[in-house]
């Protein structure tokens, strides 16, 4: 799931848990929404996987990495991604969560990182969602570059006699492979569904 070749392929993604962060605007502006809420995701997923290190037990805890961020993406009154329009993105900017992961859990771990970080995380969601049948691909290379990949999608979908369905509750998804802070550009990782 976390791994596809550069071929789109077929892939059904059932029900799972998020950290999430909603929010608007470039990501790539300085003090921008996006870089806002990455910092409070990860606040919040390390908190829970150093847990084991402190008092709270949470019941059927296992180590684990904390698995790459991901991102949902869409602009309103359009379908797709308007890449020369970054200012009008929304996004909702999530970390999987293990299956051990509760609301209990989540309001143990927000609560904590708040009291640790000094951050207000108030807009940190305890989200699941079920994505269903995908079609998902490998990106390497710049983020602005994806419209191509995307182009393979959309031909590989039509050619399954399906149809795309980006729509008010299904938005175009990415998920971060590599860390845009230590790769180069063409080397990027993203997997686009």
């Amino acid at each position: 799931m976390y791994v596809p070749g550069k071929n789109p392929s077929l892939i059904n993604v059932p029900m799972m848990k998020y950290l999430a962060v909603r929010g608007h605007g470039d990501p790539n502006q300085e003090n921008s929404e996006y870089k806002k809420a990455i910092e409070k995701l990860y606040a919040v997923a390390y908190t829970i996987k150093m847990s084991k290190k402190g008092t709270y037990q949470i019941p059927d805890y296992f180590n684990f990495v904390v698995p790459p961020l991901e991102g949902l993406w869409w602009q309103d009154g359009i379908t797709g991604i308007d890449y020369a329009h970054k200012e009008k993105f929304n996004f909702i900017a999530m970390i999987r969560l293990p299956d051990f992961v509760t609301q209990d859990v989540f309001d143990w771990a927000i609560q904590k990182a708040s009291e640790k970080k000094q951050l207000n995380l108030h807009n940190v969601e305890f989200l699941s969602m079920q994505e269903g049948l995908c079609v998902q691909a490998l990106h390497i290379g710049s983020y602005d570059d994806e419209p191509a990949t995307i182009e393979k999608i959309h031909k590989f979908i039509e050619e399954q006699g399906l149809q795309v369905d980006i729509n008010d509750d299904r938005h175009h998804h990415e998920i971060y492979l590599s860390d845009p802070r230590r790769t180069k550009v063409e080397n990027l990782k993203t997997v686009l569904r």
